[in-house]
């Protein structure tokens, strides 16, 4: 392998690292922010838990974009219907990134205590999903 292809795989894995640990940390932002009753920031850090996993993934896939939407679309077209992921999960991940949108962007949306725990559960099984996609894509 030349140096210069050893030098961008080891920079891509270094991505990918960096990634996946940014996801855990957005989830970890997530459960401190829902303890202390702020629900918005819970929200928006549920949604960067699960955005960062997915980059890792894509990153993973030879795939990066420049924007949210981009990365969304990206999870619909080359990990649902490729059959490489439930369905469920491109749900989740549209209601994750709507909900972050209008609590970032919308006035006086306020988010219910349940629905944002819920967010967080289905978040941390989410990550568990990119995980195992970032081991296959290993193995293959």
């Amino acid at each position: 392998m030349s140096d210069n292809k050893s030098n961008s795989e080891n920079y891509k894995s270094t991505l990918i690292d960096y990634w996946k640990d940014k996801s855990f940390e957005s989830l970890e932002a997530a459960r401190s922010d829902y303890a202390a009753g702020r629900l918005t920031p819970a929200v928006r850090n549920t949604y960067y838990a699960c955005f960062y996993a997915l980059t890792a993934v894509l990153l993973k896939m030879e795939k990066g974009f420049k924007k949210h939407t981009a990365v969304r679309a990206a999870l619909h077209s080359d990990l649902i219907k490729t059959g490489m992921l439930d369905a469920s999960w491109g749900r989740f991940y549209n209601t994750i990134f709507d909900s972050r949108h209008e609590g970032d962007y919308q006035p006086l949306v306020t988010f219910d205590k349940g629905q944002v725990e819920e967010f967080i559960k289905q978040a941390d099984d989410f990550l568990k999903e990119m995980e195992k996609l970032l081991i296959q894509s290993s193995d293959s």
